[in-house]
C-alpha cells in the first residue's frame, strides 16, 4: 500500500486524487470547502485556561454525525475501493472506508465537554464544545473544537492529518508572535504569491514557519482572501486571525496533568511543494490499493469446516509452555488491528478457554459449570482471559465492540450457528448459554498458543495473560485485601508567598500538610508584629500580604483591603486555598518520602448504577488502580459475593498506555462492592456514588 501525504492511520480510508493549487502531487484528495459563517474576532481564546465542564462519552450515533460533518465541512471525499475482475469491474462497498475516515477523524473513544472563556479586549464571553480522544499509542488530547455550530481542528488532529486545510507559510520569528495570539499581518505571508487557492475569507487555514515547514503550529481564519493577493510587500492589515496554537491551553489539556505534546520534526504529506520535480512525476499515477483479498465486511466466515476456524497456528498455534513466537512479538512496534483480526482473536479466544476448561475439570460431566450461563459471563471467563494481549494498544484493540459482531449476543449467535453451544433468549434480550458441545472436534484438537505472562505490559487490560485461572475457578493472588492506606492532601505555596515562607527558613518549592503550613504562617504574623492591638483575632495586613493574597478583583477582597485587618482563620484558610494541590496514597508502612506526590486534587473510586436493556440493572466501578486494587481478583471476588456475572474491560476515554479498567458487576451491588473495598483499605469517604437509576447523586 502506498500512502502519499497521509498518516498511516488515514491512508487506509482514502484514494488518490489530483491535487490543486500548490501541490501538484496526487495525493489522497481533501478539499476544504470552507464555510462562511463568521466567527467574530475572538483571537487569544485560549492564551487563558478555559473553563470546561466534565467530559462525557459520546454516543456512536452522534460521533458519526459529527464526522459526517466534518466530512462535508472540509469537503473530504470518501472513495469506494474498485478491483477488477475478468472483464468486469466491481466496486466494493465504501463502508470501512468511510468508518476508517471517521475514526481516525474522531475516534471511538471520543468525549465532549462545553467550555466557555473570554476573548478579545472586551473580554467577550465564548462558549462552545471540545471533543477530545485518544488514537492509537497516544495520550488524550483535544482534537477539535466547536464555537457558533463552526468545528475547528487542533494541532494534533492536524498532525495526523496533512493536507486537511491549506497551509500558509510564516517565518519563524513571525510564528513566535503568533504564538503569543498576535494575528498574521499580510506582509508576514511567505512563499507567495501564489497561495493556496482555498485560503480565502472566513477559511481555515494553518500556519508553520519556513524552518519547520512540514509543521503546522497555528490555526487561524483568513480575514482577507489570502488567495488572491497579487503581492504582499508593502501591503497593510491582519491577514490571519489565530484561534488556536501549539503553546497554548487547549494544546496544554491532558487528563493527567502532562504537558502538551510535542510537534513531530517533520509530517510527511504537509509542505508538499518541496518534493523533487522528478518524483513527481512517477508517483503521479500512483493509488492507494489495498492488498488483502479477505472479504471486505471483516470478519471469520461462519461457514467454513471446524478445521478451518483453527487456522490461525500458522501465527500463534504453539503448544503451552514451549519457547514459541506469541501471537504479536514483544517489543514489536504496535500495528493496528483489521476486524477480521479482532474477529479471528476473539473466536480463537473462545475456543481456547472452552479447551482449557474442558481438559482441567475432565472428572465432572457438566466440567464444572452451572448452566445457563449468562453473556457477559461467557465473555469474561470463555474470552478475555485468553486473548493475546501484549500491550496497552493491543487491549483497546481487541474489544468486543470491534469485532463484526458488536456485542456479546450476536457473537454467541454465531457459535451457535456454528453448532459449538446453544443458546437461548430471556426477557430483556440477554442472551443466555444453556449448553457447550465440550466433544467438538474442535475443541478436542486445539493446540493453545502461548499467551502473555501476567507481568507482560497490558496483559491486565483485557485479561489475557493469567487468565486461565479464572476459567479453571482459581482466582489471582490479591494482595490488596487487608491493605493499610492513607490518603494525605498536600499543597505547594505559589511563588507570591516566598516572603512568608522565607521567615520560617522554608520554601514554598515544597509540599506541606494544612497544618504544617498554619504555623509559619502565624510565624510570620508574629515576626513582623502584624497582631492588632484592638482585638488579638485579627491580622493587621501590610503590603506584601495584601498583594500576595488579597488582588482586589471581588468585593470582599476591596473590602478587607479597606479595613486593614482580616481575621487570622480567614488568612490562612485564604491562603491554603491559593495554594496548588497535591495528594499521595500511602500503603502499609510508606512514607511521604518515598512515595511522589500527584497535582491536582486527589481521585475518588467512582460507583456508578445504569439501567440496560429496559429494565436490568448494572453496577460499574473504576478507578481503583490508584488505591493499589487489582481489578481482575476484586471481580472475580464480586461475582462469587453477589451471585452474578462480571466483567473487566477498559474504561471509555482513558488512555490506552495507562489504561484505566472498569469492573461492570449484573444487578444493584453497591453495598457489596462497598464491602469489597473496605477490606481493602478504602474509606467509604473516598468512593462516589451516582445511581443513574433514579437520577440523582448519592
Amino acid at each position: 500500500m502506498k500512502s502519499l501525504g497521509f498518516s498511516p492511520q488515514l491512508s487506509g480510508a482514502l484514494t488518490t486524487s489530483s491535487s490543486e493549487g500548490y501541490d501538484c502531487l496526487s495525493r489522497p484528495a481533501l478539499r476544504l470547502q470552507h464555510s462562511r459563517r463568521h466567527l467574530g474576532t475572538q483571537s487569544n481564546m485560549f492564551k487563558k485556561k478555559p473553563n470546561i465542564k466534565p467530559l462525557a462519552p459520546l454516543r456512536s450515533s452522534d460521533r458519526r454525525k459529527i464526522a459526517d460533518q466534518i466530512i462535508r465541512d472540509f469537503d473530504i471525499e470518501v472513495p469506494g475501493n474498485v478491483e477488477e475482475q475478468g472483464d468486469k469491474i466491481h466496486e466494493a462497498s465504501p463502508a470501512l472506508s468511510l468508518g476508517g475516515l471517521r475514526n481516525s477523524l474522531m475516534p471511538e473513544n471520543a468525549l465532549s465537554a462545553r467550555f466557555s472563556t473570554t476573548a478579545g479586549p472586551e473580554l467577550k464571553q465564548v462558549s462552545g464544545t471540545v471533543y477530545a480522544g485518544t488514537h492509537p499509542g497516544e495520550e488524550q488530547r483535544i482534537l477539535w473544537f466547536k464555537i457558533e455550530e463552526r468545528l475547528i481542528p487542533t494541532v494534533y488532529t492536524l498532525w495526523r492529518h496533512p493536507q486537511l486545510v491549506p497551509l500558509l507559510y510564516t517565518p519563524e520569528i513571525v510564528l513566535k508572535k503568533l504564538r503569543s495570539g498576535a494575528p498574521l499581518m499580510t506582509p508576514g505571508l511567505a512563499r507567495g504569491p501564489p497561495f493556496p487557492s482555498k485560503a480565502i475569507k472566513d477559511s481555515i487555514v494553518a500556519i508553520a514557519s519556513l524552518d519547520k515547514p512540514s509543521v503546522p503550529m497555528v490555526v487561524g481564519i483568513c480575514e482577507i482572501d489570502v488567495a488572491s493577493l497579487q503581492e504582499v510587500k508593502g501591503a497593510k492589515g491582519h491577514a490571519v486571525r489565530g484561534e488556536h496554537w501549539d503553546g497554548d491551553e487547549i494544546w496544554a489539556w491532558s487528563p493527567a496533568g502532562k504537558p502538551g505534546g510535542s510537534a513531530p520534526e517533520r509530517i510527511e504529506g504537509w509542505d508538499v511543494d518541496t518534493t523533487d520535480a522528478s518524483l513527481r512525476g512517477g508517483v503521479e499515477h500512483l493509488t492507494i490499493e489495498d492488498d488483502d483479498d479477505d472479504d471486505a465486511e471483516g470478519g471469520v466466515s461462519l461457514n467454513q469446516e471446524p478445521e478451518q476456524h483453527t487456522r490461525l497456528g500458522s501465527r500463534n498455534d504453539f503448544v503451552e509452555g514451549e519457547d514459541a513466537r506469541p501471537y504479536e512479538v514483544v517489543g514489536e512496534e504496535d500495528k493496528e488491528l483489521s476486524t477480521k483480526d479482532i474477529d479471528d482473536a476473539f473466536w480463537k479466544a473462545f475456543i481456547y478457554g472452552v479447551h482449557h476448561h474442558r481438559n482441567t475439570h475432565k472428572s465432572d460431566p457438566r466440567q464444572g459449570l452451572n448452566f445457563p450461563i449468562n453473556q457477559s459471563l461467557v465473555i469474561s471467563n470463555f474470552v478475555l482471559p485468553y486473548l493475546p494481549i501484549y500491550s496497552p494498544a493491543q487491549a483497546a484493540s481487541l474489544h468486543i465492540k470491534k469485532t463484526s459482531w458488536k456485542n456479546a449476543k450476536k457473537f454467541i449467535k454465531a457459535l451457535d450457528k456454528q453448532k459449538l453451544l446453544k443458546s437461548k433468549d430471556r426477557d430483556g434480550g440477554e442472551c443466555v448459554v444453556l449448553d457447550i458441545d465440550f466433544d467438538d472436534e474442535i475443541f478436542t484438537s486445539f493446540k493453545p498458543y502461548k499467551l502473555p505472562t501476567k507481568d507482560t505490559p497490558g496483559a491486565e487490560s483485557g485479561g489475557g495473560g493469567g487468565g486461565k485461572s479464572i476459567a479453571a475457578g482459581d482466582s489471582p493472588s490479591d494482595d490488596s485485601i487487608g491493605q493499610k492506606l492513607q490518603k494525605i492532601n498536600l499543597f505547594r505555596p505559589k511563588e507570591a508567598f516566598s516572603p512568608v515562607f522565607e521567615a520560617s527558613s522554608a520554601s514554598v518549592k515544597a509540599l506541606y500538610l494544612p497544618t504544617e503550613i498554619r504555623p509559619i504562617i502565624a510565624s510570620y504574623i508574629e515576626s513582623e508584629n502584624l497582631i492588632s492591638d484592638k482585638n488579638k483575632r485579627l491580622v493587621n495586613l501590610d503590603p506584601i500580604l495584601a498583594n500576595a493574597v488579597f488582588d482586589g478583583n471581588s468585593s470582599l477582597d476591596r473590602e478587607v483591603i479597606a479595613k486593614g485587618s482580616v481575621p487570622r482563620d480567614a488568612l490562612i484558610d485564604r491562603m491554603l486555598q491559593a495554594c496548588s494541590p497535591f495528594w499521595v496514597i500511602l500503603r502499609n508502612n510508606e512514607t511521604r518520602e518515598t512515595v511522589k506526590a500527584k497535582s491536582g486534587n486527589a481521585p475518588k473510586i467512582q460507583i456508578t448504577l445504569e439501567t440496560r436493556s429496559g429494565n436490568k440493572t448494572v453496577t460499574k466501578l473504576s478507578g481503583v488502580e490508584v488505591f493499589h486494587i487489582n481489578p481482575q481478583p476484586l471481580a472475580e471476588e464480586l461475582q462469587k459475593a453477589c451471585a452474578s456475572s462480571t466483567s473487566v474491560g477498559q474504561l471509555m476515554g482513558s488512555s490506552p498506555k495507562k489504561p484505566v479498567q472498569e469492573i461492570m458487576v449484573q444487578g444493584p451491588q453497591k453495598d457489596a462492592v462497598v464491602k469489597a473495598l473496605e477490606k481493602r483499605g478504602v474509606n467509604r469517604h473516598w468512593i462516589e456514588v451516582l445511581d443513574k437509576t433514579k437520577g440523582k447523586k448519592k
